[in-house]
């Protein structure tokens, strides 16, 4: 993939003039500050001697180089020299880019939160020079606008009661402060923990879009990884009505506006409830968590539809996103030139000039344009369209006279125009640099869909991209690199590194049963244990102990725009004990689920992928353990019966015959003796460690395997 200089984010400001002192970071979104008027300091020790030396409050700002309303806020308030000298004048500032430092974003976020009722980005704090937060908002415009109070009063009065009510602020400081420490991490409970699935399963249908699919009103996210737990859910119980709602979920979804019709992939959240009207960002994680859904839907329903989503999911990414070495950046902007947009939104004109007058309207029919437009916005005028696919092909195909599979390769063809005119669009900006907890999640994905698709390309792109993680973001002690950019890996990994890299392991351990991968997958284990893990309490902190420390070293299980760094450990823990046969890992996941299960139980369905975790933990969960020839026709018959049928709660090994002492045998010792029969490649159904008679036919493998199952429901 060549790189295209004209659409990265050189991170270079949008005036000119003094620099302040972010020119020599290494974050995209910072760089977009430094020409500011503002006097910038990125998050460190200097800003905050300068705060106490002059007995300055600290005004903090976090957001991120793709962000829609950080630009705005920037374009209206950063880049005013009035608002700079209010700014300079009285506070010290500092810029944080809270994909670069997700600690920092967490701990203001939850002040946020708990001050406003809500959070987002851009996110507005005001501190005292100790860091210890008396204001919080997210996004402030420059004047008074409606109820909003406008940033040019409001700094004013922070700063008339900073000099005349100093200890009143000081005092509320230290309250907020006091309010983040962990009031029940690591007490005991007595919930029964088998018991939350079907909690937060009743909780997802009372929150439930019937009409069209998600939870709850606009703004709508995708939230993948409550499908995904949803489908598990399924799979465990048989409760069609968890399937359904996976199903009318992502229906809508690659048919609305929020999945983009043309190029693929998926824009950030919708603005409305029918996934029409998106905000026009995409980021990596996004399309990492529903590739994993539709990957798991298709196994599940075997769908083609889902099958198509995903693969435009992957080939959206492995275009836009891939960097020249194979790993992927962050994300792409919702601004272009011309607005919030408007790379992705059409006229009817531009259709018919794209299209010609003969394909033009049978476009605008499919894809919902209309010469009203379907897409308001002050600075777009009228006109504008997204384009959206929310109704089948039957009814389009009869009002046109044409025959579905007429209308279908039609379509193929009007989509590769229009995605071809697109092209020659101003693009929006790319983020790029290159985050290993991000990547982690999507090569995990990667993995996945190479296995459900019988594909090999997508296999070899996601070891390509751990080549890239594993050589390029490893520091000298054995851990991870948090992010690289620019040719330099820097900031030291968070524990949402290392588990969604481990994550990725074990994924392609799965995928290609190379045992690098699964000892790749135990060492870095190791590290986050010593770097991370709570000796007293159980689970893991956000980040490692530092000389930089925040107010609180916080942990994290509630799962955000993406899973937290302990629901994904959960699970990693589980599945090594399980692909090792060392009880350690689910003694260490068992502390971890103990430390975290009274705020589970508080709201089970905010923390779904911790409860993917629990479905594998409570069971039924099964290993089976291949003995056979690398490579061989009938050892490749046995995976694929595995991969073609949704078993999520089913873990595989892959042991070479013949071979003492190898990675698998000296890992998992409870597969050592299992050998192969009559010469044919031999599989194993283990529960507990118990393995039952080998079975050398791939159905008769996969008959015993769902009666197993169904055995241990029962």
């Amino acid at each position: 993939m060549q790189r295209d200089p004209a659409r990265e984010d050189t991170g270079k400001g949008s005036r000119s003039g003094q620099h302040n002192h972010l020119a020599n970071a290494k974050s995209p979104y910072l760089l977009q500050h430094a020409g500011n008027p503002v006097d910038w300091y990125p998050w460190g020790d200097e800003a905050f001697a300068r705060a106490a030396a002059e007995q300055k409050p600290v005004f903090l700002s976090i957001g991120y180089s793709t962000c829609h309303w950080c630009h705005v806020m920037a374009h209206e308030s950063f880049e005013d020299p009035f608002v700079a000298s209010l700014l300079n004048e009285s506070f010290i500032c500092v810029k944080v880019d809270r994909e670069e430092r997700p600690d920092i974003d967490s701990v203001y976020m939850a002040v946020c939160q708990m001050m406003t009722g809500q959070g987002g980005w851009p996110l507005t704090i005001v501190m005292t020079p100790d860091k210890k937060p008396f204001f919080a908002a997210t996004y402030i415009p420059k004047e008074r606008r409606f109820s909003l109070s406008g940033l040019v009063d409001l700094l004013p009065r922070i700063t008339s009661v900073w000099q005349n009510q100093r200890d009143d602020l000081l005092r509320s400081a230290e309250t907020i402060t006091s309010a983040l420490q962990p009031q029940d991490s690591g007490t005991k409970s007595s919930i029964p923990v088998a018991s939350l699935p079907d909690e937060g399963f009743g909780e997802l249908e009372l929150q439930f879009d019937l009409k069209n699919g998600g939870f709850g009103d606009a703004p709508k996210f995708p939230s993948p990884h409550t499908l995904i737990f949803l489908l598990r859910y399924w799979a465990r119980t048989g409760n069609p009505d968890a399937r359904s709602m996976v199903e009318k979920t992502l229906d809508a979804m690659q048919g609305g506006g929020i999945c983009d019709q043309l190029g693929g992939g998926f824009h950030r959240y919708s603005t409305d409830a029918k996934w029409n009207v998106p905000h026009f960002e995409k980021m990596l994680y996004d399309q990492a968590l529903l590739l994993m859904a539709y990957t798991e839907a298709y196994q599940a329903t075997r769908r083609e539809s889902y099958r198509k989503t995903a693969e435009a999911i992957i080939a959206y990414v492995l275009r836009d996103l891939s960097s020249p070495d194979g790993a992927f950046y962050s994300g792409e902007d919702a601004d272009s030139p011309g607005g919030e947009g408007r790379f992705y939104l059409w006229t009817v004109a531009e259709m018919e000039q794209a299209l010609g007058p003969e394909d033009g309207p049978i476009a605008s029919l499919i894809y919902g344009a209309t010469g009203e437009g379907n897409f308001q916005s002050p600075e777009h005028g009228k006109g504008m369209n997204i384009l959206s696919r929310v109704v089948p092909l039957d009814p389009e195909a009869a009002s046109l006279g044409l025959r579905e599979p007429e209308l279908e390769a039609r379509l193929k063809s009007i989509r590769q125009r229009l995605f071809s005119y697109r092209l020659n669009r101003p693009r929006p900006s790319r983020d790029g640099k290159i985050l290993a907890d991000w990547n982690g999640l999507f090569i995990a994905a990667l993995a996945q869909a190479s296995r459900a698709f019988d594909e090999p390309r997508y296999q070899d792109t996601a070891r390509q991209a751990m080549e890239f993680v594993l050589s390029r973001m490893h520091d000298s002690q054995g851990g991870l690199f948090h992010r690289y950019f620019s040719g330099d890996a820097g900031i030291p990994g968070f524990a949402g590194d290392y588990a969604s890299v481990i994550f990725a392991l074990i994924e392609l351990y799965e995928t290609t049963f190379d045992t690098r991968y699964l000892s790749s997958a135990i060492e870095l284990n190791r590290t986050l244990v010593t770097r991370f893990w709570d000796k007293e309490k159980g689970g893991f902190f956000t980040a490692s102990e530092s000389p930089e420390p925040l107010i609180v070293r916080g942990k994290e299980i509630h799962d955000g725009a993406y899973p937290s760094c302990n629901s994904i450990a959960f699970s990693n823990l589980l599945r090594l004990s399980r692909l090792t046969g060392d009880a350690g890992y689910e003694k260490m996941a068992s502390d971890l689920s103990g430390s975290f299960i009274n705020g589970v139980s508080r709201s089970p369905s905010a923390h779904a992928f911790f409860l993917c975790g629990l479905d594998l933990a409570t069971g039924p969960s099964q290993e089976i353990v291949l003995v056979g020839r690398p490579g061989s026709g009938d050892m490749q018959n046995m995976i694929t019966v595995l991969h073609a049928n949704y078993l999520p709660s089913v873990t595989v090994l892959c042991l070479p015959s013949g071979e003492s002492g190898t990675a698998v045998s000296d890992a998992a010792l409870f597969t050592r003796g299992l050998v192969m029969v009559d010469g044919k490649a031999t599989a194993y159904i283990c529960s507990g460690q118990q393995c039952s008679i080998p079975v050398t036919d791939p159905e008769e493998m996969l008959r015993k395997l769902l009666a197993g199952r169904k055995e241990q429901k029962g």
